[in-house]
């Protein structure tokens, strides 16, 4: 399904490896970058968990052709003229209908925020015009921003993902990878975000769900009453002879406590003008809701006003985004700062981007220093004929020690101090010096040279011994 097509690609100009140069055109829901599942050439939008909705259509099916194959029946005789077949054509048509708004909930847009490919300039950052690159922006971006809503203060939060600041009321899904407008929550049974663009449908259909529990349990009840009276038994008789009738009671009093109770809270959020998460997240009741607008005003707003367009075009060409290269550090491929990211992760925690440019930077002074610092030894190395009596093996070096043939450190240690002291008189009497850092700058560089020929005395010494 991911596929380009031959009709999406158009070849671009020759890169430097002669490749392409990156304008090839594909389809939006194909270059994508949340979670969601695309079906019908991107004219359908699901989450990434859609195979629930396979378990919660079973779940509502089932029982329907249960009920009307072993109690719907059942009534036919019972009206005349056929009028019974109403009892089966109620149940199947609240089963297709709650179907429909499953579909009309899980397989479209709930209100995604098109993500920004740059970050927002700060506020009295002047710019050059040229965009910036994500890992890379001039300076720091603060984590909210406060919004008027109706005379009262909101605050909006930026997402790191989506490069943006959220407008009021919205939040980004972890799970689908996207913010959403008027986030409501993640259903796990539609397999979908509820939001601005299907909250209205999700509704229905938890209510249909509900009607449907309430119809399918009450008439398998009237069931058991006509056998109880047409056969002048007790009802645990009755319900003994109507096995289906007693599994569909349980089932429907089960369900109904859960979508019944869930369509009695969503009457509670949408009369206060409340989103789910707004309700466990902020508790409106402890301050003022700025977007209340009266019960009335709340219902309205959720049934009697249009579905907001969607703000993306998922079936539209877009030139597909170029994979950065990787850098080539000794001979091998590494990503810019991966070693920086790769510990921040093990520490749990994510990289900041002023603490990587940073890293870099010194690793780049030490890289310089470490050169200059080689240039300067190599001067100082012992001549070849010296070098090869420095190497000795472990034995030797251990029946050296146990031998107390230290002495020789003794007298390294003599001739460093002699000629620190010695540099110091020199420092003090030379009135040739312009000024006290000049000098102190040359007797660092003799206590260097003079550690450097002690050294390499002490490697030749223990050598011979």
């Amino acid at each position: 399904m991911l596929d380009l097509q031959p009709s999406d690609r158009r070849p671009g100009p020759p890169g430097p490896n002669g490749g392409g140069g990156g304008d090839e055109l594909i389809r939006t829901y194909k270059g994508w970058k949340g979670n969601n599942v695309f079906f019908c050439g991107g004219r359908l939008v699901f989450g990434p968990d859609a195979r629930s909705i396979l378990i919660t259509i079973f779940l509502i099916t089932a029982p329907v052709v249960v009920f009307c194959v072993f109690v719907g029946h059942k009534f036919f005789d019972d009206f005349p003229h056929h009028r019974g077949v109403s009892i089966l054509a109620v149940a199947v048509g609240l089963n297709v209908l709650d179907l429909i708004f499953l579909l009309l909930t899980s397989g479209r847009d709930p209100g995604i925020i098109p993500r920004n490919l740059y970050p927002p300039e700060p506020e009295g950052n002047e710019s050059n015009g040229e965009p910036r690159l994500a890992h890379t922006p001039q300076s720091r971006l603060p984590r909210t921003k406060d919004m008027v809503v109706n005379g009262i203060t909101v605050k909006i939060k930026y997402c790191d993902t989506c490069m943006l600041y959220r407008p009021p009321r919205a939040s980004h899904c972890s799970i689908c990878n996207n913010c959403v407008e008027k986030f409501d929550h993640h259903c796990p049974w539609l397999g979908q975000c509820i939001g601005l663009r299907n909250y209205r449908f999700y509704f229905m259909f938890v209510l249909c769900s509900a009607l449907l529990c309430i119809y399918v349990h009450v008439f398998c009840w009237i069931y058991v009453k006509r056998i109880m009276d047409g056969e002048k038994i007790n009802i645990w008789k009755s319900l003994i002879k109507t096995p289906a009738s007693i599994a569909l009671i349980l089932y429907t009093f089960i369900c109904v406590w859960f979508v019944g109770g869930l369509t009695g809270f969503h009457l509670y959020l949408m009369s206060t003008n409340q989103s789910t998460y707004e309700n466990f997240r902020y508790r409106y009741d402890r301050h003022e809701n700025p977007f209340n607008k009266g019960i009335v005003g709340n219902f309205m707003e959720v049934f009697c006003t249009s579905v907001a367009v969607s703000q993306n075009s998922f079936r539209a060409k877009v030139s597909k985004e170029p994979a950065i290269p990787p850098r080539t550090v000794n001979g091998g491929m590494s990503s810019p700062s991966l070693q920086k990211v790769s510990n921040d992760i093990e520490m749990g925690r994510k990289p900041v981007w002023h603490e990587t440019v940073d890293e870099e930077l010194g690793d780049m002074d030490k890289d310089l220093e470490s050169s200059v610092t080689s240039r300067d030894l190599s001067r100082m190395l012992p001549p070849e004929e010296t070098e090869g009596r420095g190497i000795m093996h472990s034995r030797e070096s251990s029946r050296g020690r146990r031998g107390g043939s230290w002495e020789f450190s003794s007298r390294v240690n003599e001739d460093l101090r002699s000629r620190e002291e010695s540099l110091s008189k020199r420092v003090g009497e030379d009135s040739s010096v312009s000024s006290e850092n000049d000098a102190s700058r040359d007797l660092h560089v003799e206590i260097s040279d003079a550690a450097a020929t002690c050294r390499s005395r002490t490697g030749t010494g223990i050598g011979r011994l």
